[in-house]
């Protein structure tokens, strides 16, 4: 590796550490600021549900897409990916700053199913952006061999949080106050 790439991959691998530590302590952070004399925008669950199962669709097309030897699709795929991860992060913060948090009211089994899925969801989900930073990264920096063996990490991760995202919504649904 010569010293401009290296240099490269040291700055954004710095960068990577610090947007994967802030981003969810800023999340968590605006859990606790609600907007006053806003209306609750009770319209966006469903809305950012959708956005984790287009994710979803796309992930496994980029995939498709790569092992076809259609690398420029791939890469276009997965940059639209990360827009939509950004896209769903952003509408989700906004729904929770507008409006109160949705209690669960399934009972019974069913109820501790919903929690599993949704403590796995968060867990992973803040797991998940180191992991699609550095996959992202390595491709840019056209190490390749590199890219392919953390992807087979972070393309399960990432394609869990995407579909346990819709679930966890679909479970929760009937639970919302409009």
């Amino acid at each position: 590796m010569d010293a401009s790439t290296e240099l490269k991959e040291k700055k954004f691998n710095r960068i990577i550490a610090i947007v994967s530590i802030v981003v969810p302590i800023v999340v968590a952070a605006l859990f606790g600021v609600k907007i006053p004399n806003v209306e609750p925008l009770t319209f966006l669950p469903p809305i950012y549900a959708s956005i984790n199962g287009l994710t979803a669709v796309v992930l496994v097309v980029a995939v498709w897409a790569i092992k076809n030897g259609k690398r420029e699709l791939h890469q276009r795929l997965m940059t639209f990916c990360i827009g939509l991860s950004l896209l769903f992060l952003l509408m989700y913060v906004a729904y929770h700053m507008t409006s109160d948090s949705t209690t669960y009211g399934g009972e019974g089994i069913i109820k501790y199913v919903y929690y599993f899925i949704l403590i796995t969801h968060i867990i992973l989900s803040i797991g998940v952006i180191p992991l699609v930073l550095r996959t992202y990264a390595r491709a840019y920096l056209q190490k390749y061999a590199e890219h392919r063996s953390l992807a087979k990490l972070t393309f399960p991760v990432w394609l869990y949080v995407a579909i346990s995202g819709v679930v966890v919504y679909l479970m929760i649904s009937p639970y919302y106050v409009h």
